[in-house]
């Protein structure tokens, strides 16, 4: 009875469910990330902010078809994913809001947000050549194109080309080589195998490591968390690697960036700028890069020593409605090329 009376006696515009969202203090995240690290960054986040961060986890493209079909009535605040092409789309669905924070726009460099503000990166794997250092770095390898070199043949260890990472390096391609060249790349790279795909980026590296291929195409934090491992023999093995940055004298190294946006419908919009906002400070960049071993997205932010010590190099800026445009026809083209 005393419940019924409290809430009739708020105005009218004030509901209950309104209310409950208001005292809870929360923040949805939906994100496609999962890692220990993040649940860090989200303690941290609640203990400074007093909002609770509640997660709901998944992959992305199920995530981006969950608050689709929410519609209006999602409760998702922020989707944080791998992939600028990921982060492009949920913006072509209509998903995302563009975020005007001059804190965000001050750390976060312009080449590393969407278009009208609707995603930004919070941090950046590369995606590098990696070679023993006992056998020394592979003569002429300076760039992607040259890993389709005849030179390489029976020397290339790397992931299936439906992976996530080979379309996204294959999209970046076709778009600075067009369709022929990508082909002809995706069939000198199908010819150069080692081995048929096989496991992840870390099988690639022990692989090679191995003897059993030259040369690893991987990204580089699955090397980092091979170098800070609690197994010994993992830091033994990630100290015998030599990386090559390709294409430092044009486009750049491609990157796969992880990113964050806001929801076009969050119901807790401002938690979810402070939480945006907190993603790109000194104390949360450090988690992303110093916890997972990333590169961080924020200008002068710190980077582990072992990623550090791998050397400086040029990206390439991440066009994610590139890389979401040419996604399929580069599949396309990989397997029509035998790359399987």
């Amino acid at each position: 009875m005393l419940r019924r009376s409290l809430l009739a006696a708020l105005p009218a515009t004030l509901s209950a469910p309104r209310l409950l969202r208001a005292q809870e203090r929360l923040v949805n995240l939906y994100s496609s990330r999962h890692y220990d690290s993040d649940r860090t960054l989200y303690d941290a986040f609640a203990q400074q902010s007093g909002i609770r961060v509640r997660l709901i986890e998944a992959n992305a493209d199920q995530l981006l078809e969950r608050i689709r079909a929410e519609g209006a009535n999602s409760p998702a605040d922020v989707i944080l994913t791998v992939d600028a092409s990921r982060l492009a789309r949920a913006a072509e669905m209509g998903l995302t809001q563009p975020v005007a924070s001059p804190a965000i726009a001050a750390r976060i460099p312009a080449e590393l947000v969407g278009p009208q503000g609707q995603w930004f990166a919070v941090s950046r794997r590369a995606r590098v050549v990696m070679f023993d250092k006992a056998r020394g770095a592979p003569e002429g390898l300076a760039r992607y194109e040259d890993l389709a070199h005849e030179r390489f043949r029976g020397q290339l260890l790397v992931r299936s080309s439906g992976n996530g990472y080979n379309v996204a390096l294959a999209a970046a391609f076709l778009a600075a080589n067009g369709e022929a060249a990508t082909e002809a790349w995706a069939r000198g790279i199908a010819a150069n195998l080692a081995r048929p795909p096989a496991g992840g980026d870390t099988d690639q590296i022990r692989a090679m490591l191995a003897g059993q291929g030259r040369i690893a195409v991987a990204n580089t934090y699955y090397l980092g968390l091979m170098a800070i491992s609690q197994r010994a023999e993992d830091r033994e093995l990630a100290q015998r690697v030599g990386v090559v940055f390709p294409n430092q004298g044009d486009r750049g190294t491609h990157v796969n960036i992880s990113g964050a946006a806001m929801v076009r419908t969050a119901p807790n919009a401002d938690n979810a700028r402070r939480f945006l906002e907190f993603l790109t400070t000194p104390e949360a960049q450090r988690i992303f890069a110093l916890g997972n071993m990333e590169y961080p997205a924020a200008t002068e932010a710190e980077t582990h020593p072992f990623l550090s010590g791998l050397g400086a190099f040029k990206a390439e800026v991440p066009d994610g409605a590139k890389l979401l445009a040419n996604a399929p026809e580069a599949l396309r083209v990989m397997q029509r090329a035998g790359w399987r």
